[in-house]
């Protein structure tokens, strides 16, 4: 008896054993069936081993003859070589009219688009940071007449200084319209027109209070918030961009000195070729010297960073006048905390463009010499955009000659309202 319960137990046992394994593995497998049923399995690193239904869409979008004409910023994403070969595999398979030629085209289209809309990105930043910190310090804000927020086509800001109300006089009595006139360039050609200065080192003392009398009167400054001093120009030049473009919405900003004469007619059509370019910068394009000998005119104390003694700098607008587009323009306003300032306003706004995809225009009818160069060339049908002497950086005693250059190389006042914008 003892060896047949012996023999049952031990058969009972074996049973067990073979049913609890069996038990095991179809547990395991019905695991792993609605597992699978249930999660969705992640994509693997190397390349593209699922098509989801956004996947599908965008692939779609490629085999249409890769001429998408935009791209979602949400949808920009780093890939791999192994992704770009995956996508080149399954576009080929897709559409095998497109080639591999194309595919590399359109990809250079996209890294366009890209850098547009980055640029349009801190377009956008710009305006929120105006309508979250509010307008800053203006002549036009002041008197409670704020600017308003319309399309124009471009500013032109002209430095000046406190202690050149001559130099002012002499403009506003030649190339820049006054009173109606100049609203009614606002109105009709979208063009503003404005003095830019700081205030004083002592904030409400007797400059600033100058300035304001001043304005009363004409109603042309843009006051920046920014402490005027012949050292400080780089960083007057940022504030100078950041303020305009969040005052006006313009597809172009202009910097000029005050001892410089210029046509706005002929300025405006200049800019006007070229609107439908992005990242713009024009002027009269130069690569001077690095002066590293401290007391010489134009010292560059941080001489170093440019290499060898007797380097040049890279091309830059020479900074009598020039101007830059809204996109780069808005790129200021944004970056102004980390644009690094050089001596010499030109070298650091050509600085700050270093890196970026810029259009570089070299137009010499922006630096024209005095009488008889703009003259002649006048006679000839080239009418100057800007004329001043290279010698004294600026017409040599403005004040005294500028309406003699007007009247000899002006464009004449029909000539403005006849431009065609």
């Amino acid at each position: 008896m003892s060896f047949k319960n012996r023999v049952e137990g031990t058969s009972r046992s074996v049973i067990s054993q073979k049913w609890t394994l069996f038990l095991c593995i179809s547990s395991f497998c019905a695991g792993m069936f609605f597992t699978a049923r249930m999660w969705t399995i992640p994509e693997a690193k190397g390349g593209i081993t699922r098509t989801t239904g956004v996947e599908a869409e965008r692939l779609n979008l490629v085999s249409e003859g890769c001429n998408t004409k935009f791209l979602q910023q949400k949808d920009v994403k780093l890939v791999s070589k192994d992704v770009f070969g995956e996508v080149s595999k399954t576009h080929n398979a897709l559409h095998p009219e497109c080639s591999l030629n194309n595919c590399t085209s359109y990809i250079r289209t996209l890294d366009k688009t890209i850098s547009s809309l980055e640029m349009e990105l801190a377009a956008a930043k710009s305006a929120q940071e105006s309508i979250l910190s509010g307008a800053p310090i203006s002549g036009d804000s002041e008197k409670g007449d704020s600017p308003k927020k319309g399309k124009y086509f471009m500013v032109v800001g002209i430095n000046t200084a406190f202690s050149s109300r001559k130099r002012r006089d002499s403009v506003r009595a030649t190339w820049m319209p006054q009173g109606e006139k100049r609203k009614k360039l606002e109105e009709e050609k979208g063009i503003i027109m404005r003095f830019v200065i700081g205030h004083g080192a002592t904030l409400g003392g007797i400059l600033d209070r100058a300035i304001e009398a001043e304005d009363r009167n004409h109603g042309d400054f843009l006051r920046l918030d920014h402490v005027e001093g012949y050292l400080e120009l780089s960083a007057k030049t940022k504030t100078y961009f950041a303020t305009a473009v969040k005052l006006w919405d313009a597809e172009y900003y202009v910097k000029v000195d005050d001892d410089v004469h210029v046509n706005i007619g002929t300025l405006a059509e200049t800019l006007a070729r070229h609107r439908k370019k992005p990242r713009v910068y024009i002027g009269c394009m130069k690569s001077g010297p690095v002066l590293a000998q401290k007391g010489v005119r134009y010292h560059e104390p941080e001489y170093w960073k440019f290499g060898e003694t007797g380097n040049k700098y890279f091309r830059h607008a020479t900074g009598q006048i020039y101007a830059i587009s809204k996109d780069l323009a808005s790129y200021i306003s944004v970056n102004q905390h980390v644009l690094h300032k050089y001596a010499n306003e030109d070298v650091s706004l050509g600085a700050w463009f270093i890196g970026l995809d810029v259009l570089h225009i070299d137009d010499r009818r922006l630096c024209c010499g005095t009488p008889p160069d703009c003259e002649w060339k006048a006679q000839a049908g080239n009418v100057c955009v800007a004329s001043f002497d290279w010698t004294c950086s600026g017409i040599c005693r403005s004040v005294d000659r500028l309406k003699e250059v007007h009247k000899r190389c002006g464009e004449g006042e029909k000539a403005l309202w006849k431009a065609a914008i």
